[in-house]
């Protein structure tokens, strides 16, 4: 029972350290935005924006091929592509001459994590299933939480001691030390008599077979909402905290401490979504989602940004919530597809991201010198959020 238990243990930590990987390549890079357009050639916030938001893409765009080819070859040959081609694509990244070739490098990063990304839970469906596998996702997401709670610290650090090509630096080694320990330590999860022929229509049918399940379509269109509109936060905490609220040194801080929130809630989905499941706690999560924004917009139409404690205390309560939302509605979608693991985490999460991509850089165009536009955005993609879960409801009682 004991090596069980440690063996579990070391499962969830090593796919949290496979997901990390992305976290770090976003979030390690924020505090240095700025200094990054100035030396590329951009000062503008909205450009600097999109080396987050595209990344974001190219994270949706990778799982269309992983995935499929892991159903076929195996997870771990796959992940070990995307290890390469992220450091491949980061030294593009660091001796970029020019912005346009920099989108490309973190393009091509996204791509490149999105292998380990889509890996990671695939290999937990292979292993678990129900409310038992939205438990694993939610402890991952928790030990995940740590690399966004530390990243813009640590990358603050690294500019202010080597500059910002060094985060780059930083971000290949940990990839290395991961990939040796995955190579090391995790067995492959897909037994062979399990995998698929690799051959175009077995995708295709693939897709096809995952298009007909409405349980996954609606919670990835929900995914999408809700990664879109906590996107448009990202993309921006810098130049929130840095320039409205003029808090450059205690951005990584800030940044910290709201990541903290979200994590706390995980941990707590992970207790508690045993006792009453994935369905009941999203539910509840996205009325707590679009309260706390309606209550920022009624409050503060048409005025300035509000005391900083005030925008954090509202910022917490918004990621308190999704710290219920995101591990139970990556869980909901999969739930249908443990014999596609692969291309159902593939196809899942290019959709979640091809939603959420254009939404935060609509949103975020706005973000100039108030915080509003975002509370505007958690509210709106919140409630066509909640129209979809409403819609699954409905046409769940009607199919009986």
């Amino acid at each position: 029972m004991k090596i069980q238990r440690r063996s579990q243990l070391e499962f969830v930590g090593l796919m949290a350290a496979l997901m990390s990987i992305a976290a770090l390549a976003l979030d390690a890079l924020l505090p240095a935005l700025d200094l990054i357009g100035r030396d590329i050639g951009t000062t503008s916030l909205a450009q600097n924006q999109l080396l987050i938001t595209l990344f974001f893409l190219g994270l949706g765009i990778g799982p269309l091929l992983f995935g499929p080819v892991s159903d076929s070859v195996g997870r771990k040959p796959v992940v070990y592509v995307g290890f390469a081609l992220f450091i491949g694509a980061s030294l593009l990244c660091v001796y970029a001459p020019t912005f346009e070739i920099m989108i490309v490098g973190r393009i091509l990063q996204g791509i490149a994590l999105s292998a380990p990304r889509t890996i990671s839970v695939a290999m937990i469906r292979d292993r678990y299933s129900g409310d038992q596998m939205a438990r694993i996702l939610s402890f991952v997401v928790v030990v995940f939480i740590l690399v966004p709670i530390v990243a813009p610290t640590l990358g603050k650090w690294v500019l202010d001691a080597m500059g910002w090509e060094a985060i780059f630096h930083f971000q290949v080694i940990f990839a290395l030390l991961v990939g040796i320990w995955f190579w090391r330590r995790q067995p492959e999860t897909l037994a062979p008599k399990n995998r698929n022929s690799f051959r175009l229509n077995v995708f295709i049918n693939g897709y096809r077979e995952l298009l007909n399940y409405r349980q996954t379509m609606v919670f990835t269109f929900i995914w999408g909402f809700i990664t879109g509109s906590f996107l448009v936060y990202l993309s921006t905490a810098q130049q929130v905290f840095e320039d409205q609220y003029l808090m450059k040194e205690s951005f990584p801080y800030i940044f910290a401490c709201l990541a903290i929130t979200i994590g706390t809630a995980t941990l707590l989905n992970g207790t508690l979504v045993l006792r009453f499941g994935m369905l009941r706690l999203v539910t509840i999560a996205l009325a707590f989602y679009i309260l706390v924004p309606l209550l920022y917009v009624i409050a503060f139409y048409g005025q300035e940004n509000p005391p900083y404690w005030v925008a954090l205390a509202f910022f917490g309560m918004q990621f308190f919530a999704v710290g219920f939302i995101f591990g139970n509605l990556r869980a909901l979608a999969m739930e249908p597809l443990g014999h596609i693991a692969g291309i159902g985490s593939a196809l899942t999460g290019c959709l979640a991201t091809l939603m959420a991509v254009p939404i935060s850089a609509y949103i975020g165009s706005f973000v100039s010198d108030s915080i509003f536009p975002i509370f505007l955005g958690f509210l709106c993609c919140g409630i066509l959020a909640y129209l979809l879960l409403g819609y699954f409801y409905i046409s769940n009682r009607l199919s009986r």
